[in-house]
This record gives C-alpha cells, sequence and structure tokens, in this order.
C-alpha cells in the first residue's frame, strides 16, 4: 500500500489523541499507524480510522519499522526515543521540549519558518503551545516594520498540562459549587474559579521556565536572537484554548488598520475584530479550531511605535498536534522524508 508507515508515541494523551484524529481528518497518506503507549497502556485497543490499533511499546525494532514518528509524550520519552527512531532511518517530529533550544534541531511553524526543514538531521521540533500563535502574529508584522520589543500576557487552558489536569478542573469544579473545599493534586493550588501566575518551574530570576521558553523560541523561529521578550504566563480554570494579551512596540509608527490588513492576508491567521458588536475571540469558541485568532487591535496609548492585541487558539491543535502534521506534510512536499513513500 502507497504511503507512509507511522508511529505515534503518546497516542493515549491529550496531543496523542488529537494527533490521530488530525491525521485522520485531513486524510494523511499513511500506509500504517502504530500507536505507542507508556507500559500501563499496552495491549489495549485504540479505533483510529476505523481500525481497531493495539496500543505497543516504542522499541528500538518498532521505531525502525516506521518511517515517521510523531511524539507527544514527556521530554524524557523524546531523549530517549527520538535519536533510536532517527538513527534508524525514520524521521520524528518531536512535540515536547527536549530539542527545542538544540541548534541542529529545526523548531517550525510551517507558516513562519517552513525553510529551517530544509537542516534537519532526523529530528524536528514544534514549539510550546503558547509560542506559536505569538509568532504566527509576529512574523508578518515583523516583514514590513520591524518589531523591536514584545511584551505578553498568557492565559493558558489546562489542557496544556493534560488529561489529569482537565479532570482536576471538572472534579474541583463540581466540589466548589457544591459547598465543598477543592482538593488540589495536579497543581500546587485550587484552579476552579482561580487564576495561577505559575506555569511550570520558577527560576532564580523569578520567570518560570514556561515564560523563558517562550522568550527564547520566539527568537529561535524568527531568527531574531536580540528581540527583547518578556513573558508572564497564567494558568486559567478554561479546558481547551490558550489566550494571550500581546503588546508590540516597532520601529516605525503602525495604526491598528495597518496591523489588521498585515494580519488578515497572513497565513493560519484569522481577524475576529468587531469590539463595538462584542465580537472578538473566545476560548470557548475558538476550541476546535484550526487558525490563530486575533482580535481587539488597537493602538497602545503609552507608546508612539506601540500596538496592542489579542490572541486565542486551540492549544491541542495548532497549539500542538495541528503544527506537528503540518510539518510532516511540508516535508513531503519538499521531498524531506527519508524514506517518504507517500502517494
Amino acid at each position: 500500500m502507497n504511503g507512509l508507515r507511522v508511529a505515534v508515541v503518546g497516542a493515549t494523551g491529550a496531543v496523542g489523541q488529537v494527533c490521530l484524529g488530525i491525521l485522520e481528518e485531513r486524510a494523511f497518506p499513511a500506509a500504517s499507524i502504530r500507536v505507542c503507549a507508556s507500559e500501563r497502556s499496552w495491549g489495549k485497543k485504540l479505533w483510529v480510522n476505523g481500525q481497531e490499533l493495539t496500543l505497543e511499546e516504542a522499541t528500538p525494532e518498532l521505531l525502525g519499522e516506521v518511517d515517521l514518528v510523531f511524539i507527544a509524550a514527556g521530554s524524557d520519552t523524546s531523549r530517549e526515543l527520538a535519536p533510536i527512531a532517527a538513527e534508524r532511518g525514520a524521521m520524528v517530529i518531536d512535540k515536547s521540549a527536549a530539542f527545542r533550544m538544540d541548534p541542529a534541531v529545526p523548531l517550525v511553524v510551517p507558516e513562519v519558518n517552513a525553510g529551517d526543514l530544509d537542516g534537519h538531521r532526523g529530528i524536528v521540533s514544534t514549539p510550546n503551545c503558547s509560542t506559536t500563535p505569538l509568532v504566527m502574529a509576529l512574523k508578518p508584522l515583523d516583514e514590513v516594520n520591524r518589531v523591536t520589543r514584545v511584551t505578553v500576557a498568557t492565559y493558558q487552558a489546562v489542557s496544556g498540562t493534560g488529561a489529569a489536569a482537565q479532570e482536576e478542573l471538572r472534579v474541583q469544579s463540581g466540589q466548589v459549587l457544591g459547598g465543598d473545599a477543592a482538593q488540589p493534586d495536579v497543581y500546587p493550588h485550587q484552579i476552579a474559579f482561580n487564576v495561577l501566575p505559575h506555569v511550570a518551574d520558577f527560576l532564580d530570576s523569578g520567570y518560570t521556565t514556561e515564560e523563558m521558553k517562550m522568550v527564547f523560541e520566539t527568537r529561535k523561529i524568527l531568527h531574531r536572537p536580540d528581540l527583547a521578550v518578556s513573558a508572564t504566563c497564567v494558568r486559567v480554570p478554561v479546558m481547551v484554548s490558550h489566550s494571550e494579551a500581546v503588546h508590540l512596540e516597532f520601529e516605525h509608527p503602525m495604526s491598528a488598520e495597518e496591523v489588521s490588513e498585515v494580519l488578515g492576508k497572513a497565513p493560519g491567521v484569522k481577524l475576529l475584530d468587531e469590539p463595538s458588536s462584542k465580537v472578538y475571540p473566545m476560548p470557548f469558541d475558538v476550541a476546535g479550531q484550526d487558525p490563530v485568532y486575533v482580535g481587539r487591535v488597537r493602538r497602545d496609548e503609552s507608546h508612539p511605535n506601540g500596538i496592542v492585541m489579542w490572541l486565542v487558539l486551540d492549544n491541542l491543535r495548532k497549539g500542538a498536534a495541528l503544527n506537528a502534521v503540518q510539518i510532516a506534510e511540508e516535508m513531503m512536499s519538499k521531498g524531506l522524508l527519508p524514506r517518504g513513500r507517500a502517494a
């Protein structure tokens, strides 16, 4: 059968499940799909594209029998498995943070820096789900008026932490509404009806690792190593979709109308910006959608060259799984897959 032999590692997780669904939605040319997960899931069944598949261990032998590996698991898993798969001739597209800042590994959002794929060595990284919408909005603007400074505050859904965090929000919401005390487990504090200015681990600087990911990944993807970026990342009681309040400073003044015109033509970006009619992107509406939605574009009253905007994307789709599948599609179109046999 013509097509690629595909493996999805982390197939039972939130991102892995969405990845499998997107492969089906987009009729990805897979001759076969192997689904891998942790030991507790081995032997269980998953229905994928009308077929019942058995969850397997991601052994070196299995990784040597496929053409393309999507890794939607933690960094430790990626560090262990990605080099093995690449050494055995498979192409690895990794969602974790394991290789993002490795100079030899492209960090790619196809609408922004697909050209970086040309230099791959068997592993390609996808960025953090909060970095993706930011660079998709920044890139087209930076091309017409150089961005000199970025300040961003994120409002991140619990699905960014995983399925256990989603369940914690469900359970805590019921506890609080029922008059009981919420019992935190995944997060250090109650997440239901609360916000936590704490995403990932704190560093000595006072920033978190999540915030610094946004700084370093944005610079790498945009090829702007000196770009001034400051981030504050906040976890909010939303199931799916990350939101961001973004303040930009440009080399030259730029009107909100000019910014909207540029973003309205940008690939993968959709304007939803009629605040007088109460039209703006919201997480609930964006969940299940592919674009990065932009609204509330306005002049920054505090800076002559400043613009403020509001971004929302589905963090499980374009923030994770969809971006990975789009990378594979781009590599197929460029003939960059090592054993690419896609029709």
